[in-house]
């Protein structure tokens, strides 16, 4: 490659670094604070503080949830069609047994039964039949669970606005989470730990707590928190119809908005196209009665449908404070967790000592690479100047890589790094053993530059290759704080590649091999 095209490609990286390194030019760019440029390392937990979770999904309540839904529909099915059958009960966590009158005869096998018994055997007694859900189907359900309540969970630390969160996959039914520079962590835990099932039913207005039928009516409570205790003070019953005629899986978006009467918080939901004609049918059906709204099994609010609500537009108001409000409305733009969630350890990295190991470690790497360069001063005079510019050239450049991708520095991390200088210097020290082995045998020193290069070449990228293929396959495998030091050290080998072989080999060039006469070389 001609030395002055080498010349322009070192210049182009190197302003494209610096320009990820100094914020303070993007900032002066867009007329912006410097600490608010988006282009810049984020810190990892370890390094700015934060929390970290270990969930476990309660996955057998997924299953139960199946033949709950199940068993309501076949109920509404039997309902529909006179079939005459005693009850339909849950019996175990994947069994349903249906009662039957004596001398009643029903074919589930046919239609319209069959499509919702598709996954499910069947036991056939006189009057009894037992469903009971295949395996495969079960772990089916519980895999989903897992992976939709990862998808949920991101979705809402995503609105929250965590920088880089860590969320993954840990086992059968465990859910890794790190949060780094958290600070609210009780809202954190509440917005992760909201089932969010958001129901509509219509309210039995002339049934009452104590006289209803169980066959087709539920009670449901409406509570009043006290505001500084949070302790229940007040309990209002509503009798409502068994079957929700709306759930919240139409919800398309949803907003905080302020009543203009008393300038109190409530929640405004907008339905999809499928929602907005739901909700329409029913406040046209159902005019004068009341339809109440639930949340994870409690009552909200039970207004009356004065007329027919084509917009798609309803509208959740309650004791609700700012606070409560927005993260009741964050939860349903995110959806509902498939399964309920328990936290089964919780730590609090405090940001003092993610600031220590960010001391320590840019410390290290200020004692390490000042005794580098002093080393390489010594021992190589002139061309050892030529390595601790083409090291300070990697660091730059393995900065402006991370910065440029919004990658996320952690200790180990930071460790990789500090690996990393110790392999661009190997490098450089590869070449230059070369170049005076070469010295040696000739007195040519414009040979021996030119095949200390040629020599090394191989060598340099059979140990950085081979490094490489063991970083990419931690990148691949490892998890965490592993996976983060195989990202620096992938970057930090093709950056040390990069250096030693193209800026050290143009110093030399523009140095040395551009002289017309060569008679010695420092090293």
């Amino acid at each position: 490659m001609d030395v002055r095209i080498k010349g322009l490609l070192i210049l182009v990286v190197l302003a494209v670094c610096l320009y990820y390194n100094f914020p303070t030019y993007q900032a002066y760019k867009s007329g912006g604070n410097p600490q608010e440029v988006s282009n810049k390392v984020n810190l990892g937990l370890d390094l700015q503080g934060g929390m970290y979770l270990d969930i476990e999904v309660i996955v057998e309540d997924a299953v139960t949830a199946v033949l709950q839904r199940t068993a309501q529909e076949l109920e509404d099915l039997f309902i529909d069609n006179q079939v005459d059958y005693l009850s339909v009960e849950i019996t175990s966590t994947t069994k349903l047994a249906i009662d039957f009158a004596a001398g009643e005869k029903i074919d589930l096998d046919a239609d319209p039964y069959e499509r919702f018994l598709v996954q499910f055997d069947q036991e056939k007694t006189d009057n009894q039949i037992i469903l009971t859900l295949e395996a495969a189907e079960v772990e089916r359900i519980k895999k989903n669970s897992i992976e939709q309540a990862v998808e949920v969970i991101r979705n809402r630390i995503d609105q929250f606005g965590v920088t880089e969160p860590t969320i993954q996959k840990r086992g059968e039914n465990s859910i890794l989470i790190q949060l780094p520079g958290l600070t609210d962590r009780e809202r954190a835990i509440d917005l992760i730990g909201i089932t969010a099932v958001l129901q509509f039913y219509l309210v039995e207005d002339y049934a009452t707590e104590n006289n209803y039928n169980s066959q087709t009516s539920i009670v449901k409570y409406e509570e009043e928190v006290d505001a500084v205790t949070k302790k229940v003070i007040k309990r209002t019953p509503y009798v409502l119809g068994k079957k929700p005629v709306l759930t919240g899986e139409f919800i398309r978006d949803a907003q905080v908005r302020f009543d203009q009467n008393d300038n109190q918080p409530y929640v405004s939901l907008s339905f999809d196209s499928i929602g907005a004609d739901h909700f329409a049918k029913i406040t046209q059906k159902n005019r004068g009665r009341r339809l109440a709204i639930v949340l994870d099994g409690k009552v909200q609010s039970a207004p009356v449908i004065r007329e027919a609500i084509t917009g798609g537009e309803a509208s959740i108001s309650g004791s609700f404070t700012l606070e409560e409000a927005s993260n009741l409305a964050l939860v349903l733009r995110s959806g509902a967790l498939p399964a309920p969630i328990k936290i089964r350890e919780e730590r609090t990295v405090g940001a003092s000592l993610g600031e220590d190991s960010v001391k320590q470690g840019l410390m290290s790497l200020v004692i390490g690479g000042v005794v580098v360069l002093i080393f390489m001063i010594v021992y190589y005079q002139v061309s050892g100047v030529f390595a601790n510019v083409a090291l300070l050239f990697n660091v730059v450049l393995v900065i402006g890589v991370l910065a440029g991708f919004d990658a996320t520095l952690t200790l180990p991390g930071m460790a990789g790094m500090v690996l990393t200088l110790g392999m661009a210097v190997d490098a450089n020290v590869l070449i230059f053993e070369r170049i005076r082995e070469e010295l040696k045998r000739s007195e040519h020193p414009r040979a021996a530059i030119k095949e200390g290069f040629s020599k090394a070449f191989l060598t340099i990228v059979d140990a950085n290759i081979t490094t490489l293929f063991g970083a990419l396959a931690l990148l691949q495998f490892g998890r965490g704080p592993i996976k983060g030091f195989a990202v620096t050290l992938s970057i930090g080998i093709l950056a040390s590649m990069f250096t030693a072989i193209v800026v050290t080999r143009f110093l030399f060039e523009v140095v040395y091999l551009n002289r017309k006469q060569l008679k010695s070389i420092s090293i």
